[in-house]
């Protein structure tokens, strides 16, 4: 099977579904990608169509995307698109546009993030090792937390 990657910047539309699935962990959500272009002779902006497409995210990006995403934020989603083809419950032949992302994150365009980083265990955090003056550094820089905040239109 051909599988392109591709980055695809859009609006989650759907709040994230957690499964099993061939006994893996895996969350899924709709989200829309609105093309959008300046006509030449009044300069105004024009939607143009939206592209709509399921995420489905696999092992390490289920506990963040299931903790940080939902619906009507603004993201980034990367991975590989797939065309999944089927038949509906009324037999007409359908088709459905799939990623199966390795990245997600937040479209800083169109939002303020505060990353909530996870605390390391004292053996495994670089802190512990530093300096006084890198320690100092470190505990005077306010860690922010996560918060989604819209940016003027």
């Amino acid at each position: 099977m051909y599988e392109v990657n591709t980055a695809v910047v859009g609006t989650v539309i759907t709040n994230p579904v957690k499964r099993s699935a061939n006994g893996e962990e895996v969350i899924s959500f709709r989200m829309a990608s609105n093309a959008r272009r300046q006509d030449r002779g009044t300069g105004e902006w024009v939607d143009s169509g939206t592209l709509y497409l399921s995420v489905s995210c696999w092992r390490r990006l289920v506990a963040g995307v299931g903790a940080s995403i939902m619906v009507g934020d603004p993201i980034v989603a990367y991975g590989q698109l797939r065309t999944n083809e089927y038949t509906s419950k009324d037999g007409v032949a359908r088709s459905d546009l799939e990623m199966r992302a390795s990245a997600i994150g937040p479209d800083l365009a169109r939002c303020i993030v505060k990353i909530e980083r996870p605390k390391l265990p004292a053996s495994q955090d670089p802190a512990a090792t530093a300096s006084t003056t890198d320690r100092e550094i470190e505990q005077s820089t306010p860690r922010p937390e996560r918060h989604l905040e819209p940016v003027g239109t």
